[in-house]
């Protein structure tokens, strides 16, 4: 029903142009009827028909109203002035003068058009008080007070609608801005998601794979002279992969609502931190762990974050240095969490021995290395950030590598 009524409304040109037949039309038989069988000062047909060429003019140039609304202001104030001033009979004849008025302010810029049509309306009112000084009978006189009246509400009502269009206006473009706001937050939100997805999916994954490659290397050397011990690499490398599968659903678990929460594997915290260093003594790491107790429980944000930051950091161990010591110490505070990662460097090469793979390649930021921060450490540091918190890392003066890294217990970021 709704879109069989907008389809019957006429174009805007088509209603002007309507509008404007019947002001000219009401305008003129009006004037007649009202002054059928009475005597006038000047009838319409004086100086030339000039009556009804004023009335016929001041009802025809409604239909630019839309378009040009001063102009069309003007021309009918200036028609009523001359009609009136030459006392021609009273009538409708200002039917249009209020349409104009209305337009000046419907279809104006609110301020100026109100000073327009504030002034027009003065202007007017003083003529026609002049015109009327000597009115018969004095009655009649409230048809001035009626024509002032009148084009005052005209312009009244024009700003009220100008108003109410401005404030739908307004209202439609909040509402826009609001839509647009919540698809760049949501876009925000899938965006960290996805971070978050990616960052936990390269440590885990880089993790396993730097455990596998060592234990994988220690396999081939020994398969042969000592079998026992390439049993043991292989069950490391089989505990490690299952591991890092388990990991690995646990994070893309959230990609998928239709298993539920059951089965999931927990984000890994502080409390699988002896496993990880268990995992990495079997890659040939010396892990020495100096943890103390915190005063109160932390958060899970927080305990996450730091199990990946000394994850990334053993890892990029295993991978740059092979084996060596490294001291982790976890000192929990009233306030913040405070990681150690030290690493001594490489070690030399023993002049005898079992066969051991031949060492990675340098640290990557390791002493005699490159000072630029790898992927891992830039990851690192986001998790830092993500949480308030911050870190360093770089090479120690007397050879080795470290990572500090602090951790607020309140943190104020993304959640990971």
């Amino acid at each position: 029903m709704e879109h069989r009524v907008v389809s019957l409304r006429l174009p805007a040109p088509a209603q002007d142009l309507l509008l404007a037949l019947f002001i000219t039309v009401m305008q003129v038989q009006g004037t007649i009827v009202r002054n059928a069988g009475e005597v006038v000062q000047r009838p319409l047909t004086d100086l030339g028909n000039l009556g009804y060429v004023l009335l016929v003019v001041s009802g025809v140039v409604v239909v630019a109203r839309r378009r040009w609304p001063v102009p069309v202001f003007v021309v009918t104030a200036l028609t009523s002035l001359v009609y009136y001033g030459l006392d021609f009979p009273d009538g409708p004849g200002w039917l249009g003068l209020f349409v104009a008025l209305y337009a000046v302010a419907a279809y104006g810029d609110g301020r100026r058009s109100l000073v327009i049509a504030g002034v027009g309306t003065t202007m007017l009112a003083i003529a026609w008080l002049v015109a009327a000084a000597d009115i018969e009978p004095r009655a009649a006189i409230g048809w001035v007070f009626f024509r002032i009246g009148a084009s005052v509400m005209s312009a009244a009502l024009g700003e009220s609608v100008r108003s109410r269009q401005v404030i739908a206006a307004e209202a439609q473009e909040r509402a826009a801005l609001a839509e647009r706001t919540r698809e760049e937050e949501a876009r925000a939100r899938v965006d960290a998601e996805r971070l978050r997805i990616a960052r936990e999916v390269h440590d885990t994954v880089a993790h396993a794979i730097a455990i596998i490659n060592v234990q994988s290397g220690v396999t081939a050397h020994v398969l042969d002279k000592r079998p026992e011990v390439a049993r043991e690499a292989l069950r490391a490398i089989e505990q490690t992969s299952s591991r890092a599968l388990q990991e690995m659903r646990a994070i893309l678990g959230v990609l998928r609502d239709d298993d539920g929460d059951g089965g999931r594997v927990p984000y890994p915290g502080l409390g699988q931190i002896d496993e990880l260093a268990a995992k990495a003594r079997e890659a040939g790491l010396d892990i020495q762990l100096e943890e103390t107790p915190p005063p109160t429980p932390l958060p899970s944000a927080v305990g996450s974050a730091a199990y990946r930051i000394v994850q990334e950091s053993i890892t990029n161990v295993v991978r740059h240095v092979g084996p060596t010591r490294v001291t982790v110490a976890l000192n929990p505070g009233l306030e913040a969490l405070e990681i150690r990662v030290t690493d001594e460097g490489r070690r030399a090469a023993p002049v005898h021995g079992p066969a051991v793979p031949r060492p990675p390649a340098p640290h990557p930021a390791g002493a005699g290395g490159s000072a630029k921060p790898g992927r891992g450490i830039l990851g690192m540091r986001e998790r830092c950030q993500l949480l308030g918190g911050e870190l360093d890392a770089g090479p120690l003066a007397g050879g080795g590598f470290e990572v500090k890294a602090r951790l607020p217990l309140a943190p104020t970021g993304v959640r990971l």
